[in-house]
């Protein structure tokens, strides 16, 4: 992905959201922004060209989680929350709705940037050309076939929408098939950062991702629990 790609920030706190443009321009991005969710969704739609979202949780009218949903039921495009609350189990929800990263209030520019590039890495845009790749590197367990260079996952025929997250894990654990990962290894395998401190965000990203695959979440048949271990795909 290019540095020149298109970012939307939206902040209801005009200083925050100029500071962010600041950071991500002088990076080579381009940058639209947002106060409210009401206008984030409506310059979605009007502009394809974006590439990611950086989303305030706490905004009036329709807030950041609200809209992380709304996404979520057409779109996979990365999206990196931010939010003045550090506690896990706000992490938790702001996973929960589909976002791929969670920022905490104060915090530093080169962080910033580094969470946006590592988005931007693992974001795909699904060009119609990419069609005839297909099978080139298709990966198929049980009933879901999974395509690497389309970012796409079908089950039983049926494309599935999964988050740029979901999709890098499912691909992980299914190329390596039966082989047990931990959560840290998953996510320092998925994420590209080392792990500084004991975090669910892993467990969500796996429970998200069964109630999209499995048939029945609670009993997966697929993306199994080795307790005690980590979690692996069974074939």
């Amino acid at each position: 992905m290019e540095n020149n790609a298109t970012i939307l920030v939206v902040d209801d706190d005009k200083e925050i959201a100029d500071l962010v443009e600041i950071y991500l321009v002088n990076d080579g991005y381009k940058v639209l922004k947002a106060s409210d969710g009401e206008q984030c969704l409506s310059i979605l739609a009007e502009h394809p060209e974006i590439r990611m979202l950086i989303l305030d949780i706490m905004m009036p009218g329709i807030d950041g989680l609200e809209v992380t949903r709304t996404i979520r039921e057409t779109s996979n495009i990365p999206i990196l929350l931010l939010s003045a609350k550090a506690e896990d189990m706000d992490k938790i929800v702001g996973f929960g709705t589909g976002a791929d990263d969670y920022l905490t209030k104060p915090f530093h520019p080169l962080e910033l940037l580094a969470r946006v590039k590592s988005q931007m890495k693992r974001y795909t845009v699904i060009e119609p050309a990419m069609e005839d790749s297909r099978g080139k590197d298709e990966i198929e367990v049980q009933n879901l076939t999974i395509n690497k260079a389309a970012h796409v996952v079908k089950k039983n025929g049926k494309e599935i929408a999964l988050t740029p997250i979901e999709f890098d894990i499912l691909y992980l654990l299914a190329s390596n098939k039966d082989r047990v990962f931990s959560t840290d290894e998953i996510f320092e395998r998925v994420w590209n950062e080392k792990v500084y401190e004991v975090n669910n965000t892993v467990m969500v990203h796996i429970r998200r991702l069964r109630e999209k695959i499995e048939d029945n979440s609670r009993s997966p048949k697929i993306l199994k629990t080795v307790w005690g271990v980590g979690y692996k795909v069974e074939g």
